[in-house]
């Protein structure tokens, strides 16, 4: 049975606040525990105006505490900009508020431009040169404190979180598949080598005392509503941020395009419509149908959601959408490949 998930990049509308952001991720997540999801991720991303989630384990504890039972946790967190130890320290702790519901994405890319980067760290020693070295320090701070160890992570140590390796091209699947840990690949927004390091990773893996055979997931947006008109407006603004962000001018949330056409020929020059190929928009029943097509095409283990909506209302109704095609879907095992 495919399980499915969120992804929450915790967006900051045109108009509104961090606070405002915040909100509507605890009230999403709230909602997606009650029709079923099984995770809700949250992602590191610094400078960016219009993402409120940079300090990613923070908001993770924000969201926990607002729900029940649904595994929260980070999609990801990029492990260069931080020491492994404190990583550890962060999501043991919210281990350790939360048992047995967190989760632990991680990430080699910086989730900003270089001089941010240098900002976060200072200089640049602690590159995705070592990101290898990197998870497996991180790995080693969770496994069980022996004795007259001299230094821990508290809490952390002895703690059996999930570690999932993060990736949109080849490197993370082979890194996934040498350590035997599960595979997160970026098709929302990069989706030009999925099927290739999804068959790298499935090829190469190698059982881990943690995980015995492969586990992937990918993710794809979803802009459902009640037409296929209705959801091709809401997907304008994600196409717009993504055209501004190609601009080199990132910013807020911004609303639905008036022009729909003016704005989709503009997205199909700038190269967005490929980046965001990935997704499933419209009416319920072409939604069911880009979501079959994408799960029959990579035979992935879970599928991860995620849509960058201007309305709260109108994305609550499109993951409810999503969930109630994904549950339909899972009583017809032959249809999710």
């Amino acid at each position: 049975m495919i399980r499915y998930s969120v992804l929450d990049l915790a967006p900051i509308n045109q108009g509104e606040e961090a606070a405002d952001a915040f909100r509507h991720s605890a009230d999403l997540a709230r909602h997606a525990e009650d029709w079923g999801y099984h995770r809700f991720w949250l992602a590191e991303h610094h400078n960016m105006p219009g993402i409120a989630s940079a300090a990613t384990a923070v908001v993770i504890g924000h969201v926990a505490a607002a729900t029940r039972r649904i595994r929260l946790g980070s999609g990801g967190i990029m492990l260069p900009n931080h020491a492994p130890l404190m990583v550890a320290e962060q999501f043991g702790t919210l281990n350790a508020l939360f048992p047995g519901r967190i989760d632990l994405g991680l990430g080699r890319a910086p989730g900003t431009d270089m001089r941010t980067a240098r900002a976060l760290r200072r200089n640049l020693s602690g590159d995705a040169d070592s990101f290898p070295q990197d998870v497996v320090e991180l790995q080693n701070w969770f496994a069980p404190v022996q004795p007259g160890q001299p230094v821990q992570a508290v809490p952390g140590g002895g703690m059996e979180i999930p570690i999932w390796i993060l990736g949109s091209s080849l490197y993370g699947a082979q890194l996934a598949a040498m350590l035997g840990l599960p595979f997160a690949f970026a098709s929302h927004f990069a989706p030009q080598m999925l099927d290739q390091a999804l068959a790298v990773y499935r090829e190469g893996f190698r059982p881990s005392e943690t995980l015995k055979r492969p586990y992937a997931m990918a993710a794809m947006n979803l802009f459902a509503a009640a037409t296929d008109a209705e959801g091709e407006r809401l997907f304008t603004s994600l196409q717009r941020q993504f055209l501004n962000l190609r601009r080199g001018t990132p910013g807020k949330l911004p609303p639905p395009a008036e022009d729909i056409a003016a704005l989709q020929q503009e997205a199909r020059l700038a190269g967005v419509g490929h980046s965001l190929s990935c997704s499933a928009v419209g009416a319920p029943a072409t939604v069911r149908a880009a979501i079959e097509g994408f799960l029959e095409r990579t035979g992935v283990d879970e599928l991860m959601l995620t849509g960058q909506i201007f309305d709260h209302a109108a994305r609550l109704r499109s993951f409810e959408i999503g969930a109630e095609v994904c549950r339909a879907l899972a009583r017809e095992p032959a249809a999710c490949g």
